[in-house]
């Protein structure tokens, strides 16, 4: 570390989130190198962060299973700072494949925490997500909540993996931790040039909507309308993904400082139900969204949205885009890119 710039390994950095952080890294002015293997993402975004940012991505190819590789990049960098974001993160999937989440998810994160160790490496900020809290019992969320009993594979994987990082921070203090809890991002840079580009059917609502409206796919699954819910459809605490890039980089500052373990929850505060984003998506875009109600997915809750009031007084982080600026950046992206980062 020079002058408050930190050299950050960003596990996962060519994915939807990932990617989006880089930039932001980037034009904080960090030096990044991106670790990818590419399973659920594509070498061309990080031409397009390249493109943003003007400046050049540097970048390992690897799964973070590899120790070997992942003993050689410790090796060669000097890595002030990892970002976590490599994992597998489709809810109905991990039903599905729930040991290819353990293995990925679980094993890949201790052959990292592993290698960070040998190379001396002990500040780390980790990927996790809202559903730690399982179904809670009142709203909105406080990072005080009692962990529940999350109703899927992907939530238990995130929850084992904090629970690993805070018995590591507890055992050694010269470790610095920070764990954020996503609620459900969406949107894309404003530039059009990257944006959530799922291989094959999407598993998450926006991009399924945006691939709707630009024709892609002929109609919207709506999972369920009797939840309990002011009008029976799931609710959920929405962020545009640019202002979670920019929550990584206020994390990474509380990281230099020496905060010891931080978990912090990124949303907005504000619940939006399934059928009020797809109104917003058309009042923004202009754009008719056909849906039909399905049965619930396994694993899904009624309700989650956050208290992000810890984020902004401890780092200063609030979200700042609203849910129009969300759907009409989405909506961009999409149509830029109707076949996501393939020609």
């Amino acid at each position: 570390m020079r002058g408050g710039i930190m050299h950050v390994l960003v596990t996962g950095g060519a994915g939807y989130i990932g990617s989006h952080t880089v930039v932001a890294l980037q034009e904080a002015g960090h030096d990044v190198l991106v670790y990818d293997n590419f399973c659920n993402s594509s070498r061309i975004v990080l031409d397009r962060i390249e493109q943003i940012t003007g400046r050049i991505v540097d970048f390992i190819e690897g799964d973070i299973r590899d120790r070997q590789k992942m003993d050689a990049l410790f090796a060669e960098h000097d890595i002030d700072a990892v970002i976590h974001f490599a994992g597998l993160k489709a809810v109905a999937e991990s039903v599905e494949k729930p040991y290819e989440y353990y293995d990925n998810n679980v094993g890949g994160t201790l052959s990292l925490l592993d290698a960070m160790r040998t190379a001396g490496c002990t500040n780390i900020i980790f990927s996790s997500s809202a559903t730690v809290y399982g179904n809670p019992a009142k709203l909105p969320i406080t990072e005080d909540f009692p962990k529940g009993a999350p109703a899927n594979p992907y939530g238990r994987t995130k929850s084992m993996i904090e629970d690993i990082l805070i018995d590591i921070q507890a055992a050694d203090p010269a470790y610095n931790v920070v764990l954020l809890r996503y609620f459900n991002p969406i949107g894309a840079h404003e530039s059009g040039l990257i944006g959530e580009a799922p291989q094959g059917r999407p598993n998450n609502l926006m991009p399924y909507i945006t691939q709707v409206a630009v024709g892609a796919l002929p109609e919207l699954g709506v999972f369920g309308d009797d939840y309990d819910t002011p009008d029976g459809t799931g609710v959920r605490d929405y962020i545009h993904v640019v202002d979670l890039a920019r929550g990584h980089v206020a994390a990474l500052q509380a990281v230099e400082d020496g905060c010891g373990l931080g978990i912090y929850n990124l949303g907005t505060g504000n619940g939006t139900s399934v059928l009020e984003l797809i109104d917003a998506f058309e009042a923004a875009t202009g754009q008719k969204v056909p849906y039909t109600i399905q049965p619930r997915r396994p694993g899904d809750v009624d309700a989650l949205y956050a208290d992000c009031s810890k984020a902004q007084a401890e780092l200063g982080w609030t979200a700042v885009c609203d849910i129009e600026r969300m759907c009409a950046d989405a909506w961009r992206w999409q149509q830029a890119n109707p076949h996501g980062y393939e020609a």
